[in-house]
């Protein structure tokens, strides 16, 4: 960082402040809501597998129990965009709150419909909840655009945005116990619900849209975090979308393209790896908790390694924030595609174990990469852009089933599962040679649309090191 532009920099406040409240709220917000989500189980278990339950068996349908799966995805997708509309005009509190209330209030229904009411009104729950978890991710997106610093962003984005992967880990580590309690299965449900409901009714008094609206915020921190919003502005509700500038934007069909593929090898390594587990080599993951939830650990901590290399690299100037996207996305998938294609040539348990590891851990990169380029790319619009991308790459968790489906047809013949993972690995590697040839980390032109008099088209954000300084 030149001289000149330290002068430039407002002091970063010592201690705790504001800020790191509403990151930490915002990181449980997604642990919940991620936990709401892999804590739904199609079916009750019964007492022969080991779980303490006096609830009658819910012998439903395997095409039932497809159907209760992707009515979940279907509700999701819905209210992605309008979320990524409305979250800019009203802000992210409010939304959060009724999206997280909401939420938790179908989580703690679950058990009440499943066993009275039967499948078909459990399918409508399913979706509602859905609709409601759609909200929170372009939402919390905004948010995290409104509050943090520039030469912080990358980590700051990366400690909330891996509460999605402590979520299932969580769920993981708990529930068995959960289950077999006194209380049965349905106390996971009520669990997670009403720790929902705690958070949703503490967010009412900790949250807040931007430094601006919190009425406790000290001066100094709130002029350091609004002196390093960059490209980040208070009239962004005012700006009319620019939908065609959006649609026919080339850095953000990379993005969209980047983040199907990642949906795609997601529902690969965390749904189909444990069933090529079980019927290739005989080896049940569910059995061994260890060895299911070290690669999401070992995947939480690298990202936030990533993270801090990233802003570390960025602040003293050793790599601009363009090549660091590059380098860590080619990390995630192309690492991952080679981990893939281990897979598809390993005939040992170990050794494809190794490889499991290996491939989900790596996949850390993708939080430094491109998910962090929705902030890059238009910072007054990155809940939209979130929105968008998020909302059409969850059609390759919907068709993921049908489409492995033709590809597997005996689930223990291991040269289909090649197939599989050979597919998988070719769209990790094209996914992100496309990002790598038409991502950009430049702010688009539409970011602050020239109508309001301000052109920042050009505007690398490697250009300039930190924003200039500006009076409240």
């Amino acid at each position: 960082m030149s001289p000149n532009s330290q002068s430039l920099y407002i002091q970063r406040p010592s201690g705790t402040g504001k800020r790191h409240y509403q990151f930490l709220m915002t990181f449980l917000c997604l642990v919940l809501s991620s936990c709401d989500t892999n804590s739904v189980v199609i079916f009750a278990p019964n007492d022969e597998e080991g779980y303490n339950s006096d609830d009658s068996f819910l012998s439903w349908r395997m095409s039932q129990k497809d159907t209760l799966a992707s009515s979940f995805l279907w509700g999701y997708l819905l209210l992605q965009v309008p979320a990524g509309l409305f979250v800019r005009k009203i802000g992210p509190k409010r939304l959060i709150f009724g999206a997280m209330m909401a939420s938790s209030l179908c989580a703690i229904l679950y058990p009440l419909v499943a066993l009275n009411l039967g499948w078909v009104v459990f399918c409508l729950i399913r979706f509602m909840h859905g609709l409601a978890q759609g909200l929170v991710i372009p939402c919390v997106t905004e948010h995290i655009a409104k509050w943090a610093p520039f030469l912080e962003r990358n980590r700051i984005f990366s400690f909330v945005f891996v509460g999605t992967v402590v979520g299932p880990i969580l769920s993981l580590l708990i529930s068995g116990y959960q289950a077999a309690s006194p209380w049965g299965w349905p106390s996971i449900f009520y669990c997670t619900g009403l720790c929902g409901v705690l958070w949703s009714v503490a967010w009412l008094f900790v949250g807040a849209d931007s430094p601006d609206s919190h009425p406790s915020i000290s001066d100094s921190e709130r002029e350091y975090i609004k002196s390093n919003l960059k490209n980040t502005h208070d009239y962004s509700k005012i700006l009319p979308t620019p939908w065609k500038e959006i649609i026919t934007s080339r850095p953000m069909w990379a993005l969209l393209l980047m983040h199907i593929c990642q949906n795609w090898g997601s529902w690969i390594l965390g749904t189909m790896l444990p069933i090529y587990f079980h019927h290739v080599f005989a080896y049940n993951m569910n059995n061994h908790v260890v060895v299911s939830t070290l690669p999401y650990i070992i995947k939480c901590l690298l990202t936030i390694a990533f993270s801090c290399i990233v802003d570390f690299t960025h602040e003293n100037n050793l790599m601009s924030i363009k090549a660091s996207r590059r380098v860590w996305n080619s990390i995630a998938y192309w690492g991952g595609a080679i981990g893939l294609i281990g897979l598809s040539v390993f005939t040992s348990v170990q050794g494809s174990l190794v490889l499991l590891i290996f491939t989900v851990s790596i996949n850390a990169g993708m939080f430094a990469g491109f998910l962090s380029n929705h902030l890059d790319l238009a910072p007054n619009f990155s809940g939209l852009l979130m929105g968008i991308t998020s909302g059409f790459s969850t059609f390759a968790s919907i068709l993921a089933p049908t489409i492995t489906g033709f590809i597997i047809t005996s689930e223990s013949r291991k040269d289909q599962w090649a197939h599989l993972f050979f597919i998988s690995a070719v769209t990790f590697f094209f996914g992100n040679f496309v990002f790598l040839k038409y991502g950009s980390t430049e702010v688009q032109s539409w970011n602050q649309p020239l109508k309001y008099g301000v052109d920042n088209e050009g505007l690398e954000f490697d250009d300039i090191s930190v924003p200039a300084r500006r009076t409240i």
